[in-house]
């Protein structure tokens, strides 16, 4: 007859023999359904739409027309995720003041942020950033008759040059803190910043060269006479709340697999984007 010391000691090796089994069951499912352990992108398979946050006023990465509809080259990366994942996508309005709160927003307004985001040390303290898939730098638009007249940071920052940004992004922070003479105005709507500027109420518009070529190409009073020597160099890429690692993952390996098939370089091409990925 077993003692109740032996009766305890069997169970305990039964449960400890169960829980082993079923530890390697799990592994076993993950190896072979990769999602089953990732636990953000199984959580979007399950809703069945990828919400992406987007500030749809920078073209040609984001931008909203009138009748409700996005477009741009951030607005297809994000088509290719979801469409990575399997599900379908809905874009969420955030802005350049709020986007950092409204990525780590509690609850969580959307899955990740898309364009003409730079990566930075900064936000990838407090959140997690994709790999690159767009090169960027500091330049600026000015009117086409005085593009002679700004050939260096020097020839800008001056107390009568009129200098505009959007508040709240690193357009803002770059000439606060490299423009200390010029008369600088915050505009709050990025997208009407450079017709400001061709109708003369600024003389300098401070952007990136992931923006400036679509408005040369679209208005021919601007101009970007830095657009090949710009002040800064970096990368855009895609923003998310910490803790989304899979998530993370699985848009490094999108990213990845675009610029080894040529489609990255084919959206550079369609957006007249310069493709710095050789």
């Amino acid at each position: 007859m077993k003692t109740m010391k032996q009766t305890n000691l069997w169970m305990l090796a039964a449960i400890l023999t169960f829980c082993g089994s079923a530890a390697f069951a799990s592994c076993a499912a993950n190896d072979d359904n990769p999602s089953a352990a990732q636990p953000t992108v199984q959580s979007i398979q399950e809703r069945g739409k990828l919400l992406v946050g987007t500030t749809g006023d920078y073209r040609p990465l984001s931008y909203l027309e009138a009748d409700g509809n996005y477009w741009g080259f951030g607005i297809e990366m994000a088509e290719k995720i979801a469409e990575r994942i399997g599900v379908g996508i809905e874009f969420v309005h955030t802005s350049w003041p709020t986007l950092a709160a409204d990525v780590q927003a509690e609850p969580q307004m959307f899955d990740l942020a898309i364009g003409g985001i730079t990566i930075t040390d900064a936000r990838k303290e407090t959140m997690l950033m994709s790999e690159g898939y767009l090169a960027n730098g500091k330049t600026i638009l000015c009117r086409a008759t005085e593009a002679d007249r700004y050939q260096s940071l020097a020839d800008i920052d001056k107390p009568e040059v009129l200098v505009m940004v959007n508040p709240g992004g690193l357009n803002e922070k770059f000439a606060n803190q490299n423009l200390t003479h010029a008369t600088i105005i915050v505009w709050q709507k990025n997208e009407e910043i450079p017709n400001q500027v061709a109708e003369g109420n600024a003389d300098v518009m401070i952007t990136e060269i992931t923006e400036a070529p679509w408005y040369v190409q679209n208005d021919p009073r601007l101009a970007a006479p830095l657009l090949n020597t710009p002040f800064t160099h970096g990368e855009i890429g895609v923003l998310m709340p910490k803790g989304q690692d899979d998530l993370l993952a699985l848009v490094n390996a999108v990213i990845a697999k675009m610029k080894a098939d040529g489609s990255l370089r084919q959206l550079h091409e369609k957006y007249g984007l310069v493709y710095g990925y050789e």
